[in-house]
């Protein structure tokens, strides 16, 4: 299922953070560190930077790592992702599922309803935040903490992407809460070493993967 493939680190180049020209070279630095999964994440930005941007990622993780686009269901076709990364508020994932058959869908959820209507118009995984506070998205809600994450995990049987706020010390008790991956953006984008924190990361996490 394609669900199952969505575990441990998973990776988000953001244009807040990174140059758009630049996103496939960060790609190609994440995944020598070990990136099994690479989200290419642009709001705001034009079509065309984005689409070039996403080709540059798809052609460093082609064979090499999970390749999902967030919100852009017409970029993750042309640049032939392995997947998208819905929100509430963008096309309906039946919508995305008819254009992407056989391709990995994720959708955003905020709490349980949200989580088991994705579950129900079939998402391969849900993500869950913000766990802690969060300097990435501007109008993020109230952090939910890890409490209301395993209490989400125990109540959901899809894979739980945690995202919010998570860095190399918390995303080990993010795991250990029920989350199947954790999405980290600035703690690896802001970085002085890039690589180093990636590898730091999967190192901390990669004894409670080898388990599950």
């Amino acid at each position: 299922m394609n669900g199952d493939k969505i575990k441990g680190l998973y990776c988000v180049i953001d244009s807040a953070w990174v140059e758009l020209s630049a996103a496939g070279k960060t790609a190609e630095k994440l995944i020598r560190a070990g990136a099994g999964i690479i989200q290419l994440r642009a709001k705001n930005e034009g079509s065309k930077a984005v689409l070039e941007a996403a080709f540059g990622v798809r052609a460093a993780t082609r064979g090499k790592a999970i390749f999902i686009v967030n919100d852009r269901v017409d970029i993750a076709l042309l640049s032939e992702a392995d997947g998208v990364h819905l929100g509430q508020d963008d096309i309906p994932l039946k919508d995305a599922r008819e254009l992407m058959p056989s391709a990995i869908i994720g959708l955003s959820t905020h709490n349980l309803e949200e989580a088991h209507e994705a579950r129900f118009l079939g998402a391969d995984y849900i993500s869950f935040g913000p766990i802690f506070q969060t300097k990435t998205k501007k109008d993020a809600d109230t952090p939910k903490g890890l409490e209301r994450l395993k209490a989400l995990a125990d109540e959901v049987s899809l894979p739980i992407v945690a995202i919010g706020g998570i860095t190399a010390d918390t995303a080990l008790p993010v795991l250990e809460a029920g989350a199947a991956s954790v999405a980290i953006i600035s703690d690896i984008l802001l970085a002085d070493d890039m690589q180093g924190r990636t590898e730091e990361i999967i190192s901390r996490i990669r004894p409670l993967l080898e388990k599950r």
